[in-house]
């Protein structure tokens, strides 16, 4: 324990250039080898040498905006009303996609047909076949609406990263730009800037480790009145063979308002590209790394909450209790949150929400939870030891883990989370709980592992009621440094529960329950470094 100790000494101290000088020093004698080439390893941990900031307070919870209360089922999650909008939907109107072509090719054909919008709110876009498709379908989409003179054109918007999206010379701008020059008044591409990336610290972090600052992790795809809402970027091997969730809810025209709003306000705060592919800040907003960044953080907290709250406003003026209280398996039998989450701007709604959903998970729950990185916050971690609810945790293999075979630093990271697991399973094991809480490995040749979120099982049930699906991966990442968003999704449909019951089970079966001799196998083996190492950068990756 005592070197963990010095270092939290150290990073108390970090600002100070002595210090930084012993973390330079100390960080080159760990990554020096193969690194030389690259440039100095040090860049690693140069995160951690970043100005603490103040942060704006955080969102206090709010009177409830509309009264859920429906018998049974959805009265038992009604206080997540509390928080966030609720919009009621069929539950014949939500459905599961399972693999990433049929994501894909329903993303294409959306576009195809959209006639109003097209809202993409992605980490970034990727440059190859597959992805060109995807602009050429909106390159079609967009000469339709202008040849059939449509009363209203189509618009347009895509929000993306702008770190990730500007990484190296053929990136997710350099695919944008044509059609933002074809179609000025019909395309729009937001970049967001993590306020956190600002002086000296945006100067000496390269490409690539700049990310690990914070990014727009966001993942939703708007097309007129319907979404899907997913944690898929738009790259092909989520395409093809990187395993995630999505779920498409039709003609929900609420809810779709409510995520293009969202993404439009993500989008003010945002760069805005430029047909002559520079970027510039909208008249009147904050610079995010250049201006202030106390007053960045709060005029984008205004910003986006506005979104949040007058959706709920109009939801407390419009719904009446005799409104929301409808016949189950009809119209109204399904109730979906929208869990906003950006820890820098001060919005903390999903973490707040999915904190008392784990602390009120009794001993007549089981969650199945999934994280392509499993890296619990130690509030989650907690919750997860400390509550009664059965647990089945999937992660990814070494194999499947999206950094394994990865140059450099990069590709250590497996064994990062393999060291994770390990401790956790510890864990679980020093407190005599290995039947409550299990954990599962996916496996998969050639296929690597993205998938996220959790479904809830109430006592004698075989069908999950609850399920959370979106862009966290529970770990403190999502929670503190990038923009997230998912969605708290309450059936009483018998249909949606079990399509919901089905994709757990696709997932599940790919896995292997994890023991005490898994830690044992030869891929498992941990270098002493990456031990050392994996405490400072956990919050990181």
């Amino acid at each position: 324990m005592a070197a963990p100790m010095s270092w939290r000494r150290l990073l108390s101290g970090l600002k100070r250039p002595a210090v930084s000088g012993v973390l330079t020093r100390m960080s080159d004698r760990l990554f020096r080898r193969k690194e030389r080439s690259r440039g100095s390893s040090m860049f690693l941990l140069a995160p951690l040498l970043g100005e603490v900031r103040p942060l704006p307070a955080l969102v206090q919870p709010r009177p409830p905006a509309c009264p859920v209360t429906s018998e049974g089922l959805l009265q038992r999650f009604h206080w997540i009303a509390d928080q966030v909008p609720a919009f009621r939907v069929s539950g014949g109107q939500v459905h599961v996609l399972h693999s990433p072509d049929e994501f894909y090719q329903i993303m294409k054909a959306n576009i195809k047909t959209a006639k109003r919008r097209v809202v993409m709110a992605s980490l970034y876009l990727g440059t190859g076949p597959l992805e060109q498709e995807l602009v050429d379908c909106i390159e079609e989409a967009l000469e339709r609406s202008r040849e059939e003179r449509m009363a209203s054109d189509l618009k347009v918007s895509i929000l993306l990263d702008y770190t990730r999206g500007s990484r190296g010379k053929k990136n997710s701008r350099s695919m944008l730009l044509p059609l933002l020059q074809r179609f000025p008044g019909q395309m729009c591409v937001s970049l967001y800037h993590t306020p956190d990336l600002r002086g000296v610290l945006k100067t000496l972090v390269p490409e690539r480790f700049n990310e690990t600052i914070g990014l727009q992790h966001i993942k939703v795809y708007v097309f007129d009145d319907s979404l899907i809402i997913s944690g898929a970027n738009l790259s092909d091997s989520y395409f093809t063979n990187r395993q995630d969730r999505y779920i498409l809810l039709r003609d929900c025209a609420e809810l779709a308002d409510f995520f293009s709003e969202l993404v439009g306000a993500v989008g003010d705060v945002s760069l805005q590209l430029q047909r002559d592919d520079t970027v510039q800040v909208k008249e009147g907003m904050v610079h995010p790394y250049k201006g202030d960044h106390s007053e960045f953080c709060t005029a984008a907290n205004k910003r986006i909450m506005q979104v949040v709250d007058l959706a709920r406003a109009k939801q407390q003026l419009s719904t009446s209790t005799t409104e929301v209280s409808q016949h189950r398996q009809g119209p109204g039998d399904t109730l979906v949150f929208p869990l906003v989450q950006m820890k820098p701007l001060g919005i903390g709604l999903d973490e707040t929400v999915t904190k008392r959903l784990l602390t009120e998970a009794g001993d007549d729950s089981r969650i199945y939870l999934a994280s392509g990185y499993f890296n619990l916050t130690r509030a989650y971690m907690e919750l997860v030891l400390g509550t009664r609810a059965g647990y089945r945790i999937l992660l990814a293999s070494p194999e499947v883990n999206g950094f394994f075979g990865a140059k450099g630093v990069a590709g250590a990271i497996p064994a990062a989370y393999i060291h994770i697991a390990r401790q956790f399973y510890s864990k679980v094991c020093r407190r005599g709980q290995q039947d409550r809480i299990r954990l599962h490995e996916y496996i998969r040749r050639d296929w690597t592992f993205h998938a996220k979120g959790l479904w809830y099982y109430l006592q004698g049930s075989e069908q999950p009621c609850l399920t959370l699906i979106g862009s966290p991966n529970f770990g403190y990442r999502s929670v503190h440094r990038d923009l997230e968003a998912q969605l708290a999704i309450v059936t009483e449909n018998q249909g949606l529960q079990a399509e919901l019951q089905q994709e757990q089970e696709r997932l599940y079966c790919m896995s292997a329950e994890v023991s005490p001799s898994t830690f044992e196998q030869p891929n498992r083996s941990v270098k002493l470094w990456v031990k050392l190492v994996t405490p400072l950068i956990k919050n990181f990756f």
